[in-house]
């Protein structure tokens, strides 16, 4: 049976450019460490093309043998700020009322450091929502790898399965969801099926607006 007309038993989300955005502090910080070691600062197109795995992935090709260092400055520096410039997205909230609602479980998988990631989300008292939050480091490996989402859905008491959703906005999130043999859900504005950076997505929205109709659509043709 398609997976459209099957209503989801769990829902995971990723968190920055899915739910949040963050990128004023996570930009700043970055140029911060860039400059602090000797390097260029990116412009924000550049971060946010670049920025989408984890540090520990991420850093070693920027600053060598010195990324732990360069780590270190930079959650240093997001550290002063992140909380002050954290924005919701558009439907974020109602996405997350309504399946919570719908009693439709619900987790968070990101490339985001543990520790500021859960801080994020309490500080949007937001935890009320999720049986797991689930970021970089807390797992084996991060995403692309299924690791951090097997591990948030054995936190939640839930088996990978097609009945699970996983909603990103980037490569790694679909490829995350296909690593762990869940449903992937792609929100993205810009995206184009012609676009060879994307492995395919089981389902794609533009916005959190157009998901939460077809979650809404689905729990009424399975109300008893």
């Amino acid at each position: 049976m398609d997976v459209l007309v099957r209503k989801p038993k769990a829902i995971i989300f990723d968190w920055d450019d899915t739910l949040v955005d963050n990128w004023s502090a996570i930009h700043q910080s970055l140029n911060a460490t860039l400059t602090e070691f000797n390097h260029k600062p990116w412009s924000i197109k550049k971060a946010r093309s670049n920025v989408r795995l984890s540090l520990r992935d991420s850093f070693p090709n920027i600053f060598g043998e010195e990324w732990e260092i360069a780590a270190k400055f930079f959650y240093d520096k997001i550290e002063q700020n992140h909380l002050k410039t954290l924005v919701k997205l558009n439907f974020s909230e109602d996405i997350l009322k309504f399946l919570s609602n719908c009693k439709i479980k619900m987790g968070i998988v990101s490339n985001k450091t543990g520790p500021i990631l859960r801080k994020e989300c309490e500080h949007l008292e937001w935890n009320k929502y999720f049986e797991s939050i689930i970021g970089a480091n807390d797992a084996k490996n991060d995403k692309p790898s299924a690791d951090p989402l097997l591990l948030c859905l054995e936190e939640i008491g839930i088996t990978a399965n097609k009945l699970v959703w996983f909603v990103g906005d980037a490569p790694s999130d679909i490829e995350c969801a296909n690593n762990a043999n869940v449903t992937s859900v792609l929100i993205d504005t810009k995206f184009k099926p012609s676009n060879t950076e994307y492995p395919l997505a089981d389902m794609q929205h533009a916005d959190l607006e157009s998901l939460l109709e077809i979650v809404k659509n689905l729990n009424n043709s399975f109300k008893n």
